[in-house]
């Protein structure tokens, strides 16, 4: 009897509820491509199939044995009382099969306490369940799981640069094959470029990301069918074949999640966990990172999907092909996100802490800032340092109008270069607020204002404080009434693309905020320009 022929033997013995040493009414089986799942009610038993993927290996009795263990071991890291044991399947001369040690052993198996699938985040999902407290929860827990996962220069590693082209590079040439069915030509070559762009560009980002100690052993197959919010939060099904899909930036795995569950409908939950997590973790540089991911975990799913559809009948590969559409799709999606420039416009009156949170964004997404204080002190080095009056010398009007100009020809020239940017300005009049609308509009990049708004009060204390302290602002307490006076409201901004954030709160609170806030009106912007794109299409 081959290694097949006796796996299928164990897994119709399995299906008996009688070989159970505890009552079962009914055995549900459930297979993936790499495991048999008998649930019998309380208790769930998981055989590995005898298999030999490349990526891992089951043919041999003793591999299996050995990652049954080790799937209990590394799952329950974010688990409790789900993994219990791994158990022994004994075999005897006639061809019988017993949990009970009668013979010899002839496979291995992991016990495992059968959670209820309507508390698995999918079907809260599903039914609309899903509440701030669940995001908040998950994302509290996997801000500290991260935090004391293993790490170490041999983990570190799979947070290189080369590694991660070596990853990307695989998927790629893996999903060559079914490029021209429902993976277009032209898309697939937008994705290629796209990523090794990124790749390229970003070195020091992914750089940092090893100093900072973000790479991590994680978890590898983090979705939302994994995840149960049952006697407590519940995380399971982690990989344990291969260590190097559990190795890597945080990143990864938060993508995976996001992606699955946007895929299944929601992705204003999976926004409000990056949220919940970014808080959680002080971690967000992982908005410059998340749609790079989430285009190789959907690319990823992709393929997995396009595999199987070739395993199954006729009538399932429909269904199949409509999810593998939808893989393409986010992962086009969130190619455009990360690859589309966003015009970045930091306004507000004076001293509501425009600079501050401008140079905090710029630092965490790598971005380039262009301030109007410093272009107007670089057009008139040798400028008196004294007080100027309002409306005077270098802020007559004339003059005003001349720095504006000079920062959308930066920000012009920084875009068209296909590289993000920060304008750092009052914009106190609506007509250069429109300046930089049509700017946007005829470079196609995404646009996001950024209004920083506290009390009169915190101003006022700040402008005082301005008169012992060194500022490249020449905005002083004297200047307050008229510059309010002058300054144009913001109201014809859509709510879209206009952010309000509170800066008397903590800078890392509104930086956080800001970069939640934005990341949502990114992907409703890059959402109409598909709309728009498919309209005229």
């Amino acid at each position: 009897m081959d290694r097949w022929q006796r796996f299928d033997a164990i897994c119709r013995a399995m299906a008996n509820p009688a070989i159970y040493p505890h009552p079962v009414r009914h055995v549900e089986r459930r297979d993936t491509h790499i495991s048999s799942v008998f649930l019998t009610g309380e208790w769930v038993y998981k055989l590995k199939k005898p298999v030999d993927l490349g990526f891992l290996d089951f043919r041999q009795l003793e591999d299996r044995r050995f990652f049954c263990e080790r799937e209990v071991r590394l799952n329950q890291r974010l688990s409790h009382g789900v993994y219990l044991e791994v158990i022994k399947i004994f075999g005897d001369e006639q061809g019988r099969f017993s949990l009970l040690g009668n013979g010899e052993v002839v496979e291995y198996a992991t016990k495992m306490r059968q959670l209820p699938d309507a508390a698995s985040l999918k079907e809260l999902l599903g039914k609309n369940e899903i509440l701030q407290k669940h995001t908040r929860e998950l994302g509290k827990a996997l801000a500290a799981f991260y935090e004391r996962g293993d790490r170490s220069p041999q983990i570190d590693r799979y947070g290189h640069p080369d590694v991660i082209a070596l990853n990307m590079e695989e998927n790629f040439s893996q999903l060559e094959v079914f490029v021209g069915d429902v993976l277009s030509h032209e898309k697939w070559e937008f994705l290629c470029q796209v990523s090794r762009s990124f790749l390229e560009h970003h070195q020091r980002l992914f750089n940092h990301r090893i100093e900072t100690g973000r790479i991590c052993d994680g978890h590898g197959d983090l979705r939302a069918d994994h995840i149960y919010f049952h006697n407590g939060l519940q995380i399971i099904d982690c990989i344990e074949f291969n260590d190097r899909f559990r190795y890597g930036d945080r990143a990864v795995d938060l993508a995976f999640l996001h992606m699955d569950m946007e895929h299944l409908g929601h992705a204003e939950h999976g926004r409000a966990l990056l949220a919940a997590y970014v808080d959680e973790a002080d971690d967000p540089e992982i908005y410059a990172l998340i749609d790079f991911y989430a285009t190789y975990r959907a690319l990823v799913r992709l393929k997995v999907t396009e595999l199987h559809c070739g395993e199954v009948q006729q009538a399932e590969q429909q269904a199949l092909r409509a999810k593998a559409k939808r893989y393409v799709d986010q992962a086009y999606q969130y190619a455009i996100q990360f690859s589309r420039p966003t015009l970045w416009v930091f306004c507000g009156l004076p001293a509501t802490g425009k600079s501050s949170l401008a140079e905090a964004l710029g630092g965490t997404l790598s971005i380039s800032s262009f301030m109007s204080d410093r272009i107007r002190k670089e057009s008139q080095p040798d400028a008196d340092q004294h007080i100027i009056p309002f409306g005077q010398g270098l802020y007559r009007p004339g003059m005003r109008q001349r720095v504006y100009t000079k920062l959308l020809a930066l920000v012009h020239e920084t875009l068209k270069a296909g590289h993000s940017v920060i304008l750092d300005a009052t914009f106190s009049y609506r007509k250069w607020r429109d300046e930089v609308r049509r700017l946007s509009d005829d470079l196609d990049t995404n646009l996001v204002f950024v209004e920083c708004l506290c009390s009169e009060k915190t101003i006022r204390s700040r402008l005082k404080r301005r008169e012992t302290t060194s500022s490249l602002s020449d905005a002083r307490f004297e200047h307050f009434s008229r510059i309010l006076e002058d300054f144009e409201l913001i109201v014809e901004l859509p709510p879209e693309i206009h952010l309000k954030v509170n800066t008397e709160q903590p800078l890392h609170r509104s930086l956080t905020e800001v970069l939640s806030k934005s990341y949502a009106s990114k992907c409703q912007q890059v959402r109409q320009l598909l709309l728009r794109d498919t309209t005229e299409s």
